[in-house]
């Protein structure tokens, strides 16, 4: 199924500026930043971890920025990577507004205001990607402060998107020669890793207690990550939420087909050189819309975290990973076509009784949520828990102001809960006290899986994963240790899934 492409960030955007207190100063590779202490956190913006992908380094690998003399402002955003807004100015559906630019290689740092500075600090770190479907977004949308102030370290970044982060194309295959190509974002993602290793210490960070964390496109960028030799030994500890699991092996002669025709339907000649091709307007390339994200170029991801997960070389570190109640929100908000409907395999019904008796709405939504994001959880799981431990979660809760219309959480929704931070499209009077339960809970695992690589919080035990037992953890309601979860619908999903993958049972 095509759904890479549909997946999208979270609503929660933070705040553009934090509530200074007070300057204060960092000292990077790149030279001195300023930048603002809060009541919770120091907070550096705007950081390059690499030079401005523009010119002959547009759809080329990231390179070191240039150093900057004296001290740098880092107490405002950068612009977000090209991609497309609304026109009135309202985030999109990654939760990015404002300026855009192709210089968009930055990110930002929420540190503890009372970590030890050196050679290691004493903090752990947590290194964010940003979801929208390898299209929208941006690192700048999401606070960390709460994670700073919970002695944390967290790092949010931008990567190139869409046509610009994803993208193959003969001509630029024929150009880069030895160098890897068309996973410009991913490329991205391990440049931003780097740079955190050789600097986290400078905000109070451990370089080797990284955890990575990220959402839909961005879980799914974790997994890649995962899959690849060259980010290895850059974070020590992955958190993947929405991020499915069961990926198509698309290699690049396919990506090259699917440019050169993108580019044939924008006027560009067949013929067309490297330097033409880099000449292209951005806006001529953000509204081309296709199925982005990583793939296997050959170079730098060799297969498919999908493969790398049955072949056992998916890089063994502990993991959390899970989904929600209701992933289906990526199909909108209905009532779906005749034809998504169409698409109901007849060997679901059986074992779906409750949904079909529901109506086929019902059931093709139950079944896209198990197949796209809840079987595939489960069985990433359950490959990586051949290693070190993995643990597996559901995200069921709903929002005290959404209920009693909405009776599933939707794609993107666990994400303010895991900040504990609400953002720029929810007012403080809109929260309940059960909301903030729920997200002091969340937080409270994810800052101890980074500190300690479990996730040890709330009443419960949260159980490693192990496919005999099948135990999960839901965070809803009643949250609470769940076993042998959708079983059957899950077990269907995954005898379904895995031959069309190429992959044994």
């Amino acid at each position: 199924m095509r759904w890479a492409g549909v997946l999208s960030a979270a609503w929660l955007t933070a705040a553009g500026v934090a509530h200074a207190q007070a300057p204060v100063t960092a000292k990077v590779e790149g030279g001195v930043l300023a930048g603002e202490a809060t009541d919770r956190a120091n907070v550096f913006r705007n950081i390059p971890f690499a030079a401005a992908p523009v010119g002959k380094l547009r759809w080329a690998p990231p390179q070191t920025p240039a150093k900057w003399t004296g001290s740098r402002d880092a107490t405002r955003n950068g612009p977000s990577c090209p991609q497309p807004m609304n026109a009135n100015g309202a985030p999109n559906g990654g939760g990015a507004n404002g300026p855009v630019s192709e210089d968009c290689l930055q990110l930002n740092v929420f540190a503890p205001k009372d970590a030890a500075k050196g050679a290691r600090g004493a903090a752990p770190v947590m290194v964010w990607i940003h979801g929208g479907s390898h299209r929208t977004g941006a690192g700048w949308v999401y606070d960390g402060q709460n994670f700073a102030r919970d002695g944390v370290v967290v790092v949010s970044i931008n990567y190139r998107l869409g046509a610009l982060g994803y993208f193959a194309h003969p001509a630029l295959t024929r150009a880069a020669g030895a160098e890897p190509t068309g996973n410009f974002g991913l490329m991205d993602q391990i440049a931003a890793l780097e740079w955190v290793k050789r600097n986290a210490a400078a905000f109070g960070g451990d370089p080797e207690n990284v955890t990575v964390f990220g959402e839909s496109a961005g879980g799914m960028s974790i997994l890649a990550l995962l899959a690849t030799p060259k980010a290895r030994g850059l974070y020590q500890k992955a958190i993947v939420q929405s991020g499915g699991g069961w990926f198509p092996p698309v290699d690049l002669a396919a990506k090259e087909q699917q440019g050169a025709a993108a580019l044939a339907k924008a006027g560009v000649a067949a013929t067309a050189t490297a330097d033409e091709l880099r000449a292209i307007p951005v806006e001529t390339l953000v509204p081309i819309a296709a199925n982005y994200g990583p793939f296997i170029d050959g170079k730098l991801m060799t297969e498919s975290a999908s493969q790398a997960l049955a072949r056992g070389t998916f890089d063994d570190v502990p993991l959390m990973i899970g989904s929600n109640s209701g992933e289906d929100s990526l199909m909108g908000p209905g009532p779906l076509t005749p034809a998504q409907l169409a698409l109901i395999p007849p060997a679901v019904r059986p074992i779906y009784k409750d949904e079909a008796a529901q109506g086929d709405e019902v059931l093709a939504r139950a079944v896209f949520t198990d197949r796209i994001m809840g079987g595939a959880a489960r069985w990433v799981a359950a490959e990586a828990a051949g290693g070190k431990p993995a643990w597996l979660y559901h995200f069921s809760y709903v929002g005290s102001r959404f209920r009693p219309a909405v009776k599933t959480a939707a794609h993107a929704a666990e994400i303010q809960y895991v900040f504990e931070y609400w953002g720029r499209r929810t007012a403080v009077s809109q929260i309940g006290e059960d909301d903030k339960a729920m997200a002091a809970l969340m937080h409270a695992c994810w800052v101890s899986f980074a500190k300690t690589s479990a996730p040890k919080c709330g009443a419960q035990d949260w159980p490693a994963y192990d496919a005999k037992t099948d135990k999960l953890m839901e965070f809803g309601a009643e949250s609470g240790v769940r076993t042998n979860f959708r079983k059957p619908q899950l077990d269907l999903q995954q005898t379904v899934a895995l031959p069309t993958l190429g992959l044994k049972q």
